[in-house]
């Protein structure tokens, strides 16, 4: 009766952990960039953030779990096993079927844990064939970036003050406070893209949540992260190493564009044209507004 009692309960806190689920899974999240009020992580768009993503859904379902399924057996010993319920107290020591249950049921959590943890590493770091490799070098506190395949310009990215903000945004290029950098990384959409991370002074770390890349940059040391963007737009991320007073200011900026757009791109970089590159990397934002807009019109009409 009483192994029948908690069973009972049980099933009723996985239920509740279920719904708790559903209601996190329905709450949107942003893509490049945190949104005000946001729960949960950066809508991913590369396969390895996807894997990171699921992930983090499955952990938290099983951390819910065990806390509602820990609070119903609190709730019970309190209730049904206080000396008020049981002037007698009961003489049984051992529960030989719940001994085996406390025991096997977590090995079974740990396998369940286990198995995409280790598969998600190896997606990590199986690196494939590269169609770009990108150098990025951290400084106190500043990226720098090289394009050894294309090249090998180099630019600086600092990020931008209020004033400098405010004219970018004038020129029709989007520029959130403490994100947005003078230089952008630019790739092209549906390419693998090799990051080599390293730095010059202290350790930084480079991270873009929406690709699920987080790699520290260390002295004298070569580091690697990958990613494969699916959509374009612009990503955003900041170092996320302590490196000193300045470290909440050295945000990191890739945008994705089309295949022609990069190419113009790296065309004007060679040329040491930044006002032309910037050119076109407005006039691809334009590009890519209007098409949204298009987009949403016809979803509008054909409602």
């Amino acid at each position: 009766m009483i192994f029948g009692g908690i069973m009972k309960h049980v099933g009723a806190a996985l239920t509740v952990a279920a719904c708790l689920l559903g209601g996190a899974a329905s709450v949107w999240a942003g893509t490049g960039i945190s949104e005000p009020y946001q729960l949960g992580l950066q809508t991913s768009v590369t396969d390895v953030g996807d894997q990171i993503n699921e992930f983090h859904n499955l952990l938290l379902t099983i951390c819910v779990a065990i806390s509602v399924l820990v609070l119903v057996l609190l709730l019970l010993v309190l209730t049904k096993f206080s000396a008020k319920a049981n002037p007698v107290p009961s003489k049984n020591s051992h529960n030989t079927l719940i001994e085996i249950i406390w025991t096997v049921v977590p090995i079974f959590i740990l396998l369940i844990i286990a198995i995409p943890s280790f598969q998600l590493l190896y997606k990590q770091y199986e690196f494939p064939k590269p169609d770009l490799t990108i150098k990025a070098i951290g400084h106190q506190w500043y990226w720098s970036y090289e394009y050894p395949d294309q090249g090998d310009f180099s630019f600086d990215a600092n990020m931008l003050d209020d004033d400098e903000r405010a004219a970018q945004i004038k020129t029709g290029l989007p520029a959130p406070r403490l994100l947005a950098t003078d230089n952008e990384v630019v790739v092209p959409v549906g390419k693998v893209v090799h990051v080599l991370v390293t730095a010059d002074d202290v350790i930084h770390n480079w991270t873009i949540p929406a690709f699920g890349s987080k790699v520290d940059a260390v002295p004298g040391r070569i580091t690697a992260t990958w990613f494969k963007a699916r959509e374009t737009g612009v990503y955003y991320g900041q170092c996320s190493e302590l490196c000193g007073i300045n470290h909440a200011f050295m945000p990191i900026t890739v945008r994705v564009v089309d295949d022609a757009t990069f190419k113009a791109w790296t065309v004007a970089m060679k040329a040491e044209d930044e006002d032309k590159a910037k050119d076109v990397l407005r006039r691809a934002v334009l590009a890519d507004s209007v098409e949204a807009m298009r987009k949403k019109v016809a979803m509008k009409e054909a409602e």
